[in-house]
């Protein structure tokens, strides 16, 4: 396992914003050529930079690269029920703003489910579609269970009380092994948290929605449309993810003609930090062949 800090970009050296038709969103670039979009997961604390700062350097060696803050995280604009809460709309925008016109998405979680949402409804701006540790619509054989899984009840208690505590549990569920959760990341997340109680207040918020105001419920509504996506497809998932059980990503590749799916053994939900290097290669290999 490997877990290494980029070598020359900062967080400061690449930070932007831009602004779209609701949201003022932050993100950080580096690099030139085909353009890879690197969206986090939804925990607190959660940005492009935390989420993918061992990853953003060695995948601008041959790509532009930009990790979003979507609006509820980070530096970016928090979402509201006037703003509404659709993902997949905010990120066309940036795509727009930032002028991409096609890119590789790549998303964790939560991101992942951005990721595919975008290529079942707006194919033409997706060129490849990787998920990491990302649910999946349809029905699950092995892995359901009653409520919300493990990593998950840790994930909203978080929200709740962001301490340090808390976020040091957070990061722990989130990896196979305990070195990695390190205090210095659960002093990042912790700290990306607290600065904005707004993001906080607002997921909360989202997590009580009405399956008519949802873009979850929205989301887990595509099972019947999933067979449709012609985009090239990896589904990464770690075998220890206590998060999101890896048959999500067994569903999905099984559904998506173009597809393949890589497992992880000793990994949990945050394969591109586990397992930063294989995961760089992975990403860049698939990106660079189709």
């Amino acid at each position: 396992m490997t877990f290494t800090e980029s070598p020359t970009l900062t967080a400061e050296s690449t930070s932007r914003l831009t602004r779209t038709k609701h949201f003022r969103i932050h993100y950080h670039e580096a690099g030139e050529g085909h353009p890879i979009v690197l969206l986090h997961g939804s925990g607190p604390g959660a940005t492009g930079w935390s989420n993918f700062r061992p990853n953003i350097e060695a995948l601008a060696a041959h790509h532009r690269v930009l990790a979003v803050d979507m609006p509820g995280w980070g530096e970016s604009d928090t979402q509201t029920a006037e703003t509404g809460r659709d993902h997949v709309e905010t990120l066309l925008q940036f795509l727009d703003e930032v002028g991409v016109e096609k890119a590789a998405l790549v998303g964790n979680s939560m991101g992942g489910m951005t990721a595919i949402s975008t290529a079942v409804r707006h194919p033409d701006r997706v060129s490849h579609l990787i998920t990491m540790g990302a649910p999946c619509p349809g029905p699950s054989l092995f892995s359901a269970g009653n409520g919300p899984s493990e990593g998950l009840k840790v994930l909203i208690e978080a929200y709740q009380e962001p301490t340090s505590e808390n976020m040091k549990r957070l990061v722990r569920i989130m990896c196979f092994d305990p070195a990695l959760a390190t205090d210095e990341l659960a002093a990042l997340r912790s700290a990306a948290a607290t600065a904005h109680p707004e993001h906080l207040r607002s997921f909360l918020e989202g997590a009580t929605a009405t399956p008519a105001e949802s873009s979850t419920a929205a989301f887990f509504g595509l099972a019947a449309q999933l067979s449709s996506i012609n985009t090239p497809t990896m589904a990464i998932h770690g075998r220890d993810d206590r998060v999101v059980h890896f048959e999500n990503s067994l569903r999905l590749t099984t559904v998506v003609p173009d597809s393949r799916l890589v497992l992880l053994n000793r990994c949990g939900h945050w394969a591109q930090i586990e397992h930063a290097s294989e995961f760089n290669r992975l990403v860049a290999s698939f990106v660079g062949a189709h």
